[in-house]
């Protein structure tokens, strides 16, 4: 299937690593420009950049930080100032607090400014992004914006209460979204992903554990970024013309 992305500027958030590098790997695949976004992992994000022109495609590297409105349309402007603006937005950067859910301290021990930081990032940022890019879109009355929740959103996480209550967020703002934005030809989707196999996951659980949490999937075995880059692409895409305003899981099963 032609998914009509020769050309298209995409605009992957947090694209330096894990899914969002697949993501950006399969638009370029596509002959879109891809735009990889970084905070702290420039020379992975560099080192993509160069994989995707090596191959054929477009791609360049901006700094962007979710919790700096500065940052964000800084990059959307460095973006614009080089192919004109951006048509695919993929909202993919996250801020969570450092060490596992479950290792965190119960919930009204969490300290203000830790919760409070991490919702304006996840939300704030989001919005702040979205809001940078849409006068190109609105201009070419055409663009895709997809974000990227997760199971906890509807599922929860011991530990996760921060987390799931700002990636529902996204759900609320996608299901107002689409209906403002549809007559300009905007579609808005929101693209939940699971326990999917990143480098970070392989590095940071126990291949047994990675095994047992194969056994209980429905597939039995873990999604991949690629595969649930495929998702988010598609919906990204010329080649989508009716899905906007869903929460579609791209998770194997998985919460």
């Amino acid at each position: 299937m032609d998914l009509g992305l020769n050309s298209r500027v995409a605009f992957v958030t947090g694209s330096s690593q894990g899914i969002g590098s697949a993501i950006a790997r399969l638009f370029a695949k596509e002959g879109a420009r891809v735009a990889i976004s970084y905070r702290k992992n420039r020379d992975k994000a560099l080192a993509l950049a160069d994989e995707l022109e090596a191959a054929g495609g477009e791609a360049m590297v901006v700094a962007y930080d979710l919790a700096s409105r500065e940052s964000i349309h800084a990059a959307a402007a460095e973006i614009a100032a080089r192919w004109g603006g951006v048509d695919c937005l993929v909202n993919n950067a996250v801020e969570w607090e450092s060490g596992s859910p479950r290792s965190q301290p119960a919930f009204e021990q969490l300290p203000e400014a830790e919760w409070s930081s991490q919702l304006q990032a996840n939300i704030g940022g989001v919005v702040a992004t979205i809001q940078a890019v849409l006068p190109f879109m609105r201009k070419r009355r055409w663009g895709r914006i997809v974000s990227i929740s997760s199971g906890v959103a509807v599922d929860g996480m011991v530990g996760a209460g921060i987390y799931g209550a700002a990636k529902s967020a996204l759900h609320g703002l996608t299901r107002s979204l689409f209906k403002e934005l549809g007559p300009d030809g905007i579609l808005v989707n929101v693209v939940m992903a699971g326990f999917t196999l990143t480098e970070r996951v392989r590095e940071r659980f126990p291949a047994a554990q990675l095994d047992a949490q194969a056994a209980q999937a429905p597939l039995r075995r873990l999604p991949t970024p690629s595969e649930v880059a495929s998702t988010v692409v598609f919906l990204a895409s010329t080649a989508n013309t009716i899905v906007t305003g869903e929460i579609v899981r791209a998770s194997g099963g998985i919460s």
